[in-house]
């Protein structure tokens, strides 16, 4: 797989932090079992030495990644990340049609360390997620997602409480997107094998905000990467 250059990735920087978008299929730190693969905070100790990755996205979920550069920046957004006092939002496209005003998701989430992720009312960690609905289509529908714990697999799991699972999101029992469910009329030549919209699924962190160490606001908004901006595209052209 090709990374992109550091450089690239970079949305914001001042003294104390940087703001990537991160790209799919990029952990955000050394997984565990360490496969030696490249992720974010590699990339970013290469770049500035005592870069620390403030929080972690699913190695498929795109979007903005707050770094500290140094420990007391790190320390810093540490604190505000244990408050609950850094506003993520996130968009997701689920599969269906779905209402959601303010929807609040209030159910705890248990993480057995094997990447097993369940809701558990007695063992379960506090986790809490609002919803709203930002754009139907006939089959899909475009979810905010604000949490305001970060829990592991935290939007996936509730979402699909709802049953409205994140597409291509199979360990919650998301369907992958064709391009031939929603375009009338796609024909496939013989031996071709159609290749999904998105090759994960559809979830991406589109702003982040936190203070920096004056105090002041530092608002970051993340462009979709290619495939969701892709997705968004065949869904507003076929499927609205």
């Amino acid at each position: 797989m090709k990374y992109p250059s550091f450089k690239d990735l970079i949305l914001f920087e001042d003294d104390d932090y940087i703001v990537v978008n991160k790209p799919p299929f990029v952990a955000s730190l050394d997984e565990r079992g360490g496969s030696g693969e490249l992720n974010i905070l590699r990339i970013a100790r290469q770049y500035t030495e005592d870069a620390q990755v403030a929080h972690r996205l699913d190695k498929e979920t795109s979007g903005a990644l707050v770094i500290a550069k140094n420990p007391e920046a790190y320390r810093h957004i540490s604190i505000q990340f244990e408050k609950r006092r850094v506003n993520k939002v996130y968009h997701a496209v689920v599969d269906g049609q779905y209402t959601f005003r303010d929807l609040l998701v209030d159910l705890p989430i248990l993480n057995d360390g094997n990447r097993n992720v369940t809701i558990d009312r007695r063992e379960g960690k506090r986790a809490e997620t609002y919803f709203n609905t930002i754009r139907y289509y006939r089959h899909y529908t475009l979810v905010e997602c604000r949490p305001v714990t970060g829990r592991m697999h935290q939007i996936r799991i509730h979402l699909a409480t709802q049953r409205a699972a994140i597409v291509g999101d199979h360990l919650y029992k998301g369907k992958t997107v064709y391009l031939s469910q929603i375009k009338k009329g796609y024909r496939l030549s013989k031996d071709e094998e159609e290749q999904p919209v998105m090759k994960r699924f559809a979830l991406h962190a589109k702003q982040v905000t936190f203070k920096g160490l004056d105090g002041q606001d530092i608002f970051i908004d993340a462009p979709y990467p290619k495939d969701f901006a892709t997705l968004i595209k065949l869904l507003d052209k076929f499927d609205s």
